[in-house]
């Protein structure tokens, strides 16, 4: 959906307004930039960095929160204008594991100390967090996690390791889940732990992706002391906070995922405009690439309807539910195919290796046409789309227990 097709009253028509102009005040070139050479989830962190200070200082760094604790308090349907200016402006993506998963799980779970303290700082930008979730052996079977937690005193000591901790290498804080005690049902004895990342014990070494980039870290602890009252939740109950929390990964940003799909879209069609069919004329006059992406465009505008009603039906602060997990699978699978068919649009430009040249300030040459420069890296940067979140397998297994029983 694009903006203009929602029929917005006065009032809306303001807030869309004030939006536009708050990105024309702010979005610089270099902001714009760092946008558009951003592969996996997230721009090159110092931009984001800077760009959440500048939301925080308008009032918006965490609109969707609730207004007590610095939210915007706005409507469903201010909401979607957002989302979908957002997509419009195409301003540099945020680290937001503290924004959007660890803190929605301390406003439930943690202690008045927990959000006096916290929250702020995520707010504000002063605190990053990692995710340490995964583990070696242990990806969509999360409950098989072995990272141990053991009790001494006022802390618990940790031994293990987390692995594909997207920034691990740019936070200061991880909120994980630990083993605190075995039972025969594995989901008992998991404690979820908000950990300082600069505890004495703590080693973050890089995972570089398909891309040739640096997202990626697997995260050691060894003897590392955590203090237990930066426990969030009862002891060997983590995996409630756990669940709680995938109910927003799973959900809120596949809500922000769909509004980012028309883009991609748009970006292949408009790739094929200026690329060669290798007969003289524009790769979009050949019928079979351009049903290819009329196909593709159709399946977007189709997940674009479902996600804005999801929006329109949820209550901030509250995760979407069931029906985002089944819009997750078939947002991953559009987006795979939309970037497959922007490397088959580019032909041999997408061979050579520049990874020199997406930096945001470089002065590398470029090899080939600019619009040639980004397709290879996004289509291999996003095959990781398959299994970050959760396996498609693992939404299904969900989607077969809550909905069809």
């Amino acid at each position: 959906m694009d903006i203009e097709d929602l029929q917005l009253n006065p009032e809306e028509l303001r807030f869309r307004d004030q939006v536009r102009q708050f990105y024309e005040r702010n979005l610089t070139d270099e902001f714009r930039r760092a946008a558009q050479l951003t592969t996996w989830t997230f721009a090159e962190f110092e931009y984001g960095r800077r760009w959440q200070h500048i939301l925080h200082q308008h009032g918006w760094g965490a609109p969707l929160w609730p207004v007590e604790y610095g939210g915007a308090g706005w409507s469903p349907r201010q909401i979607l204008i957002w989302e979908l200016e957002k997509a419009r402006a195409q301003p540099p993506e945020v680290m937001r594991m503290g924004r959007d998963y660890a803190a929605p799980c301390i406003m439930k779970f943690g202690t008045q100390e927990h959000k006096n303290f916290f929250l702020p700082r995520i707010l504000s930008g002063e605190d990053w967090w990692a995710q340490g979730y995964s583990e070696p052996e242990v990806g969509s079977d999360l409950a098989a996690l072995r990272l141990a937690a053991e009790s001494d005193g006022d802390s618990y000591v940790l031994n293990g390791s987390k692995i594909w901790t997207t920034f691990a290498h740019h936070a200061n804080r991880i909120f994980l889940l630990a083993r605190t005690a075995r039972s025969e049902r594995k989901q008992h004895g998991i404690t979820f732990l908000l950990v300082d990342m600069k505890s004495e014990g703590i080693e973050v070494k890089p995972i570089i992706n398909l891309a040739g980039e640096h997202d990626f870290n697997q995260v050691f602890f060894t003897n590392v002391r955590v203090p237990k009252d930066r426990r969030l939740g009862e002891e060997n109950d983590g995996w409630a906070v756990a669940r709680y929390l995938l109910l927003f990964e799973h959900g809120v940003g596949i809500i922000r995922s769909a509004a980012e799909l028309r883009r991609r879209a748009n970006w292949v069609r408009n790739l094929a405009r200026q690329e060669s069919d290798g007969h003289g004329d524009r790769l979009l006059a050949d019928s079979d690439f351009a049903q290819q992406i009329a196909e593709l465009e159709i399946a977007v505008e189709a997940a674009e309807f479902a996600a804005d009603q999801l929006l329109l039906t949820s209550k901030p602060n509250q995760s979407p539910g069931s029906a985002a997990e089944l819009l997750n699978i078939r947002i991953r699978e559009l987006d795979q195919s939309l970037t497959e068919l922007a490397v088959e649009a580019i032909g041999y430009y997408a061979l050579p290796d520049q990874r020199e040249a997406r930096r945001v300030v470089t002065e590398a040459a470029l090899v080939g046409p600019s619009h040639a420069l980004m397709p290879m890296p996004i289509f291999l940067a996003q095959r990781g789309a398959t299994i970050a979140g959760g396996t498609p397998d693992i939404h299904r297994n969900n989607l077969a227990k809550k909905l069809l029983d």
